[in-house]
């Protein structure tokens, strides 16, 4: 990939709204994270309100962690105005495998066409009907065990999907991609992998799928890497992180971004 960094500039230049469907843990860290980067985004859960809202943004993001069902019928039904109003949505499967009722609204997701799924290996596993044990939210799989899954997934789903761990790797079925950036710290901040969702909700605005995904991950993990430089924990690293996102440029992205054909 030979510019990431124009994939960068196009989503701080478009501003995008997204409209994010997240739980009660991300919300704030969320917020802050595309505030960061460059994006508008909005926290709109309510099953009155929901689908249309989803119709006035430029892209929405579903994370199914704290899902209730309420929550659940908001999730569908924007998802469903954005795929009818070809709005680019990603889909972010928290612990999908854990019980049936998240197995079977994984399922009723991904069925409604999103433009994006990224998720953990174990995530993945379980959302392609495989073994994926997982620890709660944790993935208790290495992302290389999942690119079969993942690839299988993408074809039936239509969906880009993104494996996402110390190496992520992202297919659309036919292509695929393995980005490197990232630090060890990024898994000691609660939320940072549900805020990652939203990021690449905003790059999806009015930009290629596949390209933008790699760029919204070589992004968020360069952004990880230059702060666990000068962090001394998880609390200091989150600071760090929310300055790193807003102080990378374009050149910077592109000379950084650790992307190679898989």
């Amino acid at each position: 990939m030979e510019d990431p960094g124009q994939y960068l500039t196009s989503m701080r230049q478009t501003a995008p709204l997204v409209h994010n469907i997240t739980n009660y843990v991300a919300m704030n860290v969320m917020a802050n994270v595309l505030l960061a980067s460059g994006a508008s985004p909005a926290m709109v859960h309510a099953r009155e309100e929901a689908a249309e809202f989803a119709g006035l943004a430029q892209a929405l993001s579903i994370n199914i962690g704290t899902v209730s069902p309420p929550w659940a019928e908001a999730m569908e039904a924007a998802a469903t105005v954005a795929r009818a109003k070809d709005i680019p949505w990603v889909l972010d499967p928290v612990a999908v495998g854990a019980t049936a009722y998240r197995r079977a609204l994984g399922a009723r997701l991904v069925e409604l066409r999103p433009t994006v799924i990224r998720g953990n290996a174990s995530e993945i596993l379980a959302l392609a009907g495989e073994a994926g044990a997982g620890k709660g939210a944790d993935s208790t799989e290495s992302v290389a065990t999942a690119e079969g899954a993942a690839r299988a997934l993408a074809r039936h789903s239509g969906a880009v999907v993104a494996v996402t761990g110390a190496v992520d790797f992202v297919t659309d079925g036919e292509r695929a991609a393995r980005v490197a950036n990232g630090h060890a710290m990024m898994p000691r901040v609660t939320a940072l992998g549900c805020s990652l969702t939203g990021v690449v909700a905003a790059f999806l605005a009015g930009q290629p799928r596949f390209e933008a995904v790699l760029a919204a991950l070589a992004y968020f993990g360069l952004a990880g890497e230059r702060a666990g430089a000068t962090a001394n924990g998880p609390g200091s690293f989150q600071v760090a992180f929310l300055d790193a996102l807003h102080a990378i440029d374009a050149d910077t992205l592109t000379a950084g971004a650790r992307i190679e054909t898989a």
